[in-house]
């Protein structure tokens, strides 16, 4: 892949001049382009110090090779849902984890990427852009080399980048819409529980209740922050705990897992500029859940769908 900038009314003095303003690398990438000589003047390598000419055309080569071989590789069926040179997105089964740990050291996503990268001949690291617990299901971007990582990560920390959840939460909400805004920190004792506490970081998470049936509700969850546990955490302190999250709520016999997918990711592509809207079906899991309520379940990402494009 190449970035690619046409010289026009030129008002550069240097082609650094250009790698910063129109490509918006970071230092540390600018410096390793430059370096390696990834930095093309009409196709030829050239001194980034040199100064551009109307008509020029400069590139950036995105292409180089990097190491990745601290993951190792696992054969996986994947479920994508989109994919180009900078992009692999992915729809993650609940029960899997997205990074290689102690305990998942050769059976996490990212080790099905590694595998997916080796069998189309991409010899690049293993880069997730944004995050899910283990058993949280939905989208999930692994960004194909260092610079389209970078623009997501600054598209999240601006909010340009929006995640939307779909959760399922115990009980009847008094506010069928409102903000959560309770900071979070980790839990006292413990590596992986967090809870509200005003010394914590900021987290808001807004919602809209879409469907209520029996003793739950259906929850839309937009986050503005992205916390470990975020929307965990901020349900079960208003009191209306994720269906089967044994860890902030309780076991439950509809489902072995916290009822929580991530059904919608939308952002500006680094590449094109063109506004992505990923969307991913709920899991069998959570529709299965109230029984021949399911064909509601069946319908609600049309129905979110529609709601959007009106």
């Amino acid at each position: 892949m190449y970035l690619e900038y046409k010289v026009i009314d030129n008002k550069y003095t240097n082609i650094n001049q250009i790698l910063k303003q129109e490509f918006k690398l970071s230092a540390k990438l600018m410096h390793k382009v430059i370096s390696n000589k990834f930095v093309l003047l009409n196709n030829i390598p050239i001194d980034t110090r040199t100064i551009p000419n109307n008509g020029d055309i400069i590139k950036v080569d995105l292409n180089y090779e990097e190491e990745n071989d601290n993951i190792v590789p696992t054969k996986m069926e994947l479920d994508i849902l989109y994919e180009d040179d900078g992009l692999l997105i992915l729809n993650k089964p609940a029960g899997i984890a997205v990074h290689p740990s102690i305990l998942h050291f050769s059976d996490s996503l990212s080790n099905g990427v590694r595998f997916y990268f080796d069998s189309i001949s991409l010899k690049k690291k293993i880069r997730p852009v944004n995050r899910l617990d283990l058993d949280t299901s939905g989208i999930i971007i692994f960004a194909k080399n260092e610079y389209v990582q970078e623009c997501l990560i600054k598209q999240m920390n601006s909010h340009i980048l929006k995640k939307e959840y779909i959760a399922i939460v115990s009980g009847i909400l008094n506010e069928k819409s409102g903000t959560i805004n309770l900071p979070i920190s980790r839990k006292a004792g413990s590596i992986i529980e967090r809870c509200v506490s005003k010394d914590g970081q900021i987290a808001i998470t807004a919602y809209s209740v879409i469907k209520e049936l029996d003793n739950m509700s259906v929850v839309k969850c937009i986050l503005q922050t992205g916390r470990t546990h975020q929307i965990r955490v901020h349900f079960s302190a208003i009191g209306h705990p994720l269906i089967g999250d044994f860890l902030y709520g309780s076991k439950s016999d509809l489902i072995n897992r916290q009822a929580l997918h991530s059904y919608h990711i939308s952002f500006i592509h680094p590449i094109s500029n063109k506004i992505m809207d990923i969307y991913c079906e709920l899991p069998k899991d959570m529709k299965k859940i109230f029984n021949y309520y399911w064909y509601i379940f069946n319908n609600l990402l049309k129905y979110l769908y529609n709601q959007k494009m009106k």
